[in-house]
């Protein structure tokens, strides 16, 4: 009786899980765990496309890597019994310093694409940013979810799409657009090119052989509505509906001449915040600033346009020193963990952009694996916080953190 005994005490059988996509998360415990399960879920092309960047890569490595440069200083016996990370973004109050920020082709991971990162960022009081060449409507993300919507501005050649664009967001419930600056021309992307990726993927035999090996996203992808560039499907020959390469397509349709002045034109057709996406220079960050701009992102595109460009995170106490005050920070590029948000708030960034990390969630398991990423990131942000003796996001300054001796 002793033996049984001892044996029922430390046998536990865990409970049925019967939700193939809570199956998929139960191991995961952190948003590089998600990137795994989604590398082994998608198609290769697929998973590629979301993960891969420009040239080399090394700009995309060290968008992350840089963090790891960043040392705590942490503070001992403060009472951290309360953790508070809510913030203000724009005027408005959220629960985290994060912004789903905007991703282009999102269907290719799961048929809801954008409607299901929409979605969790209401449930997740987070603003959700809405690319142009989203595979998901501005009308139909704006039905979704109820989250603060940016939407994300390039520009195309024909102003007349833009302006027409603009004007679907405000009549959507849009709040503000973002501008992206870094794309007069498209990087190139040689796991796209090595891979003869398009958008839509075509079905030829190396695809027919992928799609075999991944059976539930190939009969999601067979069994739902075309893919295209949702956002500009009214515009029969640029609708994105047939296979195109994504580099002829962007330098066919982006107007390489977009400049400064290009804001005024902007401010004419906007009325609400506008927030300018590719700063990487104190002198551009300066220039955004005089010309009124309400809020700048520090970003290179996540390593997808200029390889050897500069980190994100490397360059942010510079560009806070420049901006003073005078407009709003975003860091946007390589947070993978909640210890990245607080060493970016620490070095002067306002609050964090992500989108691979979410993607990572979202190829994983859908619209579920989208909160599980924001999720993780928000217990470790309260996690780092706490042993980092800073009990709100009003006490994180540049006293918390160092560049550690190389």
């Amino acid at each position: 009786m002793g033996v049984l005994r001892t044996v029922r005490s430390v046998i536990r059988f865990k409970k049925p899980v019967f939700s193939p996509q809570k199956r998929r998360l139960s191991k995961a415990a952190n948003v590089g765990d998600l990137r795994l399960i989604a590398k082994r879920r998608l198609p290769g092309g697929i998973f590629d496309y979301f993960d891969g960047a420009a040239d080399d890569e090394v700009t995309y490595t060290r968008n992350s890597s840089d963090f790891d440069k960043i040392v705590f200083r942490p503070r001992v016996l403060v009472d951290v019994s309360h953790i508070d990370t809510t913030c203000s973004i724009l005027g408005k109050a959220y629960d985290l310093p994060v912004i789903l920020g905007p991703t282009g082709f999102t269907r290719i991971a799961t048929s809801d694409g954008e409607l299901a990162v929409a979605r969790a960022a209401a449930r997740l009081n987070l603003p959700y940013t809405l690319s142009t060449l989203a595979t998901r409507s501005i009308e139909e993300v704006g039905a979704a979810s109820t989250a603060t919507k940016w939407f994300q501005v390039y520009v195309w050649r024909d102003r007349g799409i833009v302006k027409a664009m603009l004007d679907r967001a405000r009549d959507s419930g849009f709040t503000s657009i973002m501008l992206t600056v870094d794309t007069a021309i498209l990087g190139r992307r040689e796991r796209d090119v090595r891979r003869g990726f398009t958008l839509p993927p075509k079905i030829g035999l190396d695809t027919i052989i992928d799609g075999l090996r991944h059976p539930r996203w190939t009969w999601d992808f067979l069994t739902h509505e075309p893919i295209t560039f949702a956002n500009v499907a009214e515009h029969a020959d640029k609708d994105g509906g047939t296979a195109v390469s994504l580099s002829q397509y962007i330098n066919d349709q982006m107007d390489p001449s977009v400049s400064w002045e290009d804001i005024a034109w902007l401010r004419a057709n906007w009325n609400g915040p506008i927030i300018v996406k590719g700063i990487q220079r104190t002198e551009d960050a300066d220039l955004a600033c005089q010309h009124g701009i309400d809020a700048i992102s520090v970003s290179n595109h996540g390593g997808r346009q200029l390889d050897h460009a500069p980190s994100p995170v490397s360059i942010l106490s510079d560009i806070a020193d420049t901006v003073a005050g005078r407009a709003f920070i975003i860091c946007d590029g390589g947070v993978r963990r909640g210890a990245d948000i607080l060493k970016a708030l620490a070095l002067g960034a306002n609050a964090c952009s992500v989108g691979r990390a979410y993607l990572y969630g979202l190829g994983a398991a859908g619209e579920l694996g989208v909160d599980m990423a924001i999720g993780m990131l928000r217990d470790e942000l309260r996690r780092a916080m706490a042993l980092a003796g800073v009990r709100s996001l009003s006490e994180v300054n540049r006293n918390l953190v160092a560049w550690r001796n190389p």
